[in-house]
């Protein structure tokens, strides 16, 4: 995060000392916008802060930087990556966390304070599990657009209630979330999430100091591994949604009969952010710790750069995320596009996601918190998949490479946000009139 696009300022301050440009919706992103769009709205953006090293965080930066550029004014609300004063990214104003864990405390009055006095079509536009949204306060919000992820099958309870208010207009991210909201009769958009032109074939990259590195450098690996590569987030333990244990059984098993295998994991080893401790699993699973490597956790922590982590990806000869159950799953996306085949689960947003790799089955999984459905990979299954890649050996694969370009992000701005936009345009206009 670069310190002069990242400043601090008090809430609503507009007059001497504020940035009245800033308070006008017009960040710097917008500069070169000749003409305000006809459907241009002025939204709060909730969701993890732009900076933020997630997959929401990339989703927010993407998004919001192009609808900015696009005409419309925005602001967001970041539930995580910022605390106790707003501040400014690029020159788009960030508001604050709330004291609640997901911020709907104070998510209202953030919108109240970005919209008031405009003449706009007013938003709330929401990145995140809409489950967590609990607050009375959200029904003074009259329009919100929740990008919605749907991981289990049938769409959950809560989740379906929340889509069905008055005043929300769900955005699916997967063609199988679409559908889920389909079969429930709640009208929905489709956006998928995209990925940046930065993930691509990189054999290698420059460091800091100019030395060229490879992927197999960062994950300190020979040359003449085969690689299988995981950067599933460690969080969650009950249910266990990435299959961390299926997943590392079937490598084990895989491991016995290739001396060449190993396993890259892109993730944090301990259980320190709610998550199992991966070490243990490993071991209990009988993968010898020679075979098995994770990121530094300090440069996990921080983020590694997007052009480090398309290095990454093609460095593996196999990616891994046969996993519970997606809402979407972006670095499936992104590890095909660097020609990385994939290895995924038949299940929610996974298989159409899946251009070049192998999908594995499963058995259902009840899950009680959410009331619905998730999918226990099968440890043979995927097992099955990762013998199909060895076989085929290593190398690139272009019909990866040409599956991920229609996720990519200029074509999915322009194909998908431009018409939803145009839609939830109108819809806040009818019910604001």
């Amino acid at each position: 995060m670069n310190a002069s696009n990242h400043q601090g300022s008090p809430i609503g301050l507009t007059g001497p000392g504020g940035d009245p440009a800033l308070a006008a919706g017009r960040s710097s992103l917008a500069r070169g916008v000749s003409r305000r769009s006809a459907d241009a709205v002025r939204a709060l953006w909730y969701s993890n802060a732009p900076w933020a090293g997630t997959g929401y965080g990339q989703q927010t930066q993407q998004a919001t930087k192009r609808l900015i550029q696009d005409g419309h004014e925005i602001a967001i609300h970041a539930i995580y990556g910022l605390e106790a004063s707003t501040s400014t990214w690029n020159g788009i104003k960030i508001y604050p966390r709330g004291m609640n864990a997901y911020s709907d405390d104070i998510v209202a009055a953030h919108w109240m304070d970005w919209t008031q006095g405009s003449t706009l079509p007013k938003l709330l536009m929401t990145l995140f599990d809409v489950w967590v949204l609990k607050s009375p306060s959200l029904e003074k919000v009259p329009n919100i657009a929740s990008w919605v992820p749907i991981d289990h099958q049938p769409c959950p309870p809560d989740v379906a209630a929340f889509c069905q208010r008055p005043n929300v207009m769900p955005i699916s991210m997967s063609k199988f979330g679409h559908q889920q909201l389909n079969n429930l009769g709640i009208r929905n958009v489709y956006v998928p999430h995209g990925i940046e032109s930065v993930f691509k074939p990189t054999p290698s990259i420059k460091d800091n100091h100019g030395k060229v590195i490879t992927g197999r450098d960062i994950m300190g690996f020979p040359e003449d591994k085969f690689v299988v590569m995981m950067t599933s987030v460690n969080k969650g333990a009950h249910p266990p949604r990435k299959a961390f244990a299926e997943n590392f059984m079937a490598f084990s098993m895989f491991a016995q009969k290739h001396d060449d295998a190993v396993l890259y994991m892109h993730t944090e080893q301990s259980p320190s952010m709610g998550g199992i401790d991966l070490k243990v699993l490993a071991h209990m699973c009988g993968i010898d710790e020679s075979r098995i490597r994770y990121c530094d956790p300090y440069a996990y922590r921080m983020g590694l750069p997007q052009n480090a982590m398309a290095a990454l990806y093609t460095a593996a000869d196999v990616y891994l995320a046969a996993s519970m159950g997606e809402g979407f799953g972006i670095p499936v996306v992104e590890a095909q596009a660097c020609g990385t085949p994939v290895v995924v689960s038949r299940f929610t947003a996974q298989p159409e996601l899946c251009g070049d790799g192998w999908i594995a089955d499963g058995q259902p999984y009840w899950d009680p918190a959410q009331a619905s459905w998730f999918l226990t990979p099968s440890v043979p299954s995927i097992l099955n998949g990762l013998e199909q890649a060895y076989a085929r050996g290593r190398g690139r694969s272009q019909k990866a490479i040409e599956f991920a370009k229609q996720y990519e992000a200029d074509h999915v701005y322009e194909t998908y946000w431009k018409p939803a936009m145009k839609e939830i345009a109108e819809w806040c206009r009818l019910s604001q009139s």
